[in-house]
């Protein structure tokens, strides 16, 4: 199965409130129960009082932030009840219909945004949002001023509700194409220099639904790319804009079809002018120097608010902080198809309007998580290569083949190269050296600071996010970018040792971790292989690693472990006195391949088994010792059998087609042992 695809950047449905996005089903006993909250304060959003209107929404989006009391307010019509309050002639009550909208899209997930989208949530919203940019031109005397900016936080609270609705389903982005919400969303952009905020909002609604969005691509004019380039151009030095220039770069990169060559090889340059620049700047080095400005100002608040005889319960951002904690909890696993995603976590609307040193480090950190996908996607292809394509088969008697090549579990091939002027402009920016600096990532200074601070605490996992990004986009440059564009083999050497030193650090070993790091090092440890670079791992090391990754529950890291068995002991195998090494190996491979419930992880140690003991004398010797031929002999009828069993009802049409060249690959390889032990039989008897 030895082929894998990079990984490429999907935007789940994730909040950007940090909240959980797990879909909510609804039960008779939850929609039933009399204590709910639900009915009284879906009543009180009828009453002729704004204040109680007002109340009622700020309310509902505080208590579905506690998902279990969703389907009561979903049992009793809450979409819409609190729609029409969007266009609400109280901003107040406008602002806090939609932020109650927004949780509920949020903590609801995918069903419930599908779900608000079929009940018209979108023509309300529509409405109210072409009426604050109307809003935003009013003119500038004091009192329309405070105006003003209240619409300006109705319209952030309404881009994000957008945004969440667009990124859980097509049918609200097909709407949006459709209904010129693009202009919105750029009028939104445009006001950066007045709030900044509500331009971060838009650019992350605009990066999201720009992506795979051919419809919107046809629609988009030069206005639009000049929006975005004057973003792209912009020379603020602050964190905030260095994430807006970043997420602009991603909305270029998703709408560069739309250009012509020349104006496409521009924009190119142009975006990897800004990508660099957001790695270039050292988080490790930034976030300690804001947090100890942050603490001066915090000092010097604290000393006029004791001489005021004022003090605050509780530290400002606290529960940004728990909520963030919440959505990287139950957010950062495994994705469909293989993928990893961009979790979409903007929180900077709960942190306090003036701890600036704060947002300005999560402004840095998701700058340069941004960054870090989509370098990521640039280095993807989504399909494979002809050559790809012909290695993928083993024989004509695949009888479960499907067209597709896409495991849902473990990506199976490589992608294309990229093209040859891609490749000189990342390069020339110095990105894939950038990138290794943030497989090293987070420092610990930066660590040990904010793990000691309630309010920054919730950084500490955007800064292994990072970490995590950038051991992805190492893992598809490697597949992707020529040795030496990567430090030749010393170069190759030194990352090896890093990540094998991530591998067994104590470092929180999640499962988006782990999944990155063994993606990166199979990569790696493939092409050092080819290249005849002596491997990083002991014996010992190789072994704990993989009792250690084969544990996990995530297929894609079991199966990555045994890629990196079988890679390893392939290599071994060409050496001498290595067969003791080499029956380690194998017995590891036999028993994964024998007890694993899962097929994939099945057929991927089978395949490590054919890689390892392929050919040379250390593998021939190691092979009898372990009994490999008898071993594979006897598994063989149950491998085929549960491939039948359950093949059809649990594994894909392109997971099928691979194990089955997997089914026909053991029967050939049993064939060959068996000739090449009579044959030897034969040349010992003579």
């Amino acid at each position: 199965m030895g082929k894998t695809k990079n990984n490429k950047f999907k935007r789940p449905s994730f909040s950007p409130d940090g909240l959980s996005s797990t879909p909510v089903k609804q039960t008779a006993d939850e929609s039933e129960d009399e204590d709910s909250p639900a009915a009284e304060l879906l009543d009180k959003l009828q009453s002729p009082s704004a204040d109680v209107r007002e109340y009622a929404c700020a309310s509902i989006s505080r208590v579905v932030q506690q998902s279990q009391t969703i389907p009561g307010f979903l049992q009793r019509d809450a979409v819409r009840k609190i729609g029409p309050l969007l266009l609400d002639r109280s901003l107040a009550v406008r602002e806090t219909a939609a932020g109650a909208l927004r949780n509920l899209s949020a903590c609801g997930g995918p069903e419930v945004c599908e779900d608000m989208v079929r009940q018209d949530a979108l023509t309300p919203l529509s409405a109210l949002l072409r009426e604050c940019c109307t809003g935003f031109d009013v003119s500038s005397s004091p009192t329309v001023k405070g105006q003003k900016h209240m619409v300006e936080d109705v319209a952030n609270e309404a881009v994000n509700l957008l945004w969440n609705l667009c990124e859980s389903s097509s049918t609200a982005v097909s709407v949006l194409n459709k209904t010129g919400l693009l202009d919105v969303l750029l009028h939104c952009l445009q006001r950066h220099p007045q709030n900044m905020e509500l331009a971060i909002s838009a650019a992350h609604c605009l990066h999201t639904v720009t992506e795979e969005n051919a419809e919107l691509v046809r629609s988009v004019n030069a206005a639009v790319f000049g929006v975005l380039e004057n973003i792209l151009f912009s020379t603020h030095s602050s964190m905030e804009y260095t994430l807006l220039r970043s997420l602009a770069a991603g909305s270029l990169w998703n709408l560069k079809s739309g250009r012509s060559s020349a104006q496409q090889s521009q924009t190119l340059t142009a975006l990897a002018t800004t990508l660099s620049h957001s790695l270039s700047l050292d988080a490790g080095e930034l976030i300690p120097e804001l947090w100890r400005a942050g603490s001066a100002c915090l000092s010097k608040e604290t000393t006029s608010a004791a001489e005021s005889d004022h003090t605050d319960e509780r530290p400002a951002g606290h529960e940004a902080e728990e909520m963030e904690d919440v959505r990287d909890e139950k957010m950062s696993g495994g994705k469909p198809n293989g993928q990893m995603s961009k979790t979409k976590n903007d929180i900077s609307d709960l942190l306090p309007r003036d701890r600036l040193e704060l947002r300005e480090a999560k402004a840095l950190l998701s700058a340069q998580q941004t960054s870090l996908e989509i370098i990521v996607n640039m280095c993807c292809s989504d399909e494979p290569s002809d050559d790809e394509w012909e290695g993928m088969s083993s024989s004509d008697e695949s009888e479960m083949c499907a067209d597709g090549m896409s495991d849902t579990n473990s990506g199976l091939f490589s992608p294309l190269c990229l093209s040859a002027e891609l490749h000189t402009i990342l390069l020339n920016h110095n990105i894939p050296q950038q990138v290794l600096k943030k497989a090293e990532f987070p420092s610990a200074a930066a660590l040990e600071l904010c793990s000691k601070d309630l309010t920054w605490k919730y950084l500490l996992k955007k800064m292994q996010r990072v970490q995590c990004r950038a051991l992805t986009c190492l893992h598809n440059m490697l597949s992707s970018m020529d040795t030496e564009s990567l430090g030749g083999a010393s170069g190759l050497q030194a990352v090896a040792q890093h990540l094998s030193s991530l591998v067994f650090s104590s470092a929180l070993k999640d499962e988006e971790f782990l999944e990155a790091v063994t993606s990166a090092l199979r990569s790696l440890l493939k092409i050092m292989a080819t290249k005849n670079i002596p491997q990083c791992m002991t014996p010992h090391q190789l072994m704990s690693f993989c009792e250690a990754a084969t544990s996990c529950e995530l297929v894609s890291v079991r199966v990555n472990a045994l890629a990196i068995l079988g890679i390893t002991g392939s290599s071994l195998a060409k050496e001498k006195n290595t067969a003791d090494t080499l029956q380690l190996i194998g017995n590891a491979l036999l028993n994964i391949a024998m007890k694993d419930s899962n097929l994939v992880v099945c057929g991927e140690a089978l395949d490590a088994l054919f890689d390892v003991f392929a050919d040379g004398d250390e593998a021939e010797k190691a092979g009898k010792n372990i009994n490999l031929l008898s071993s594979l002999k006897a598994l063989q009828p149950g491998f085929r059998a549960k491939l039948r069993k359950e093949g059809k009802g649990k594994y894909s049409p392109d997971q099928l087609c691979v194990l089955d060249n997997i089914r026909i690959n053991l029967k050939r390889f049993i064939s060959y042992s068996e000739n090449l032990c009579l044959f030897l039989t034969s040349f010992e008897f003579h």
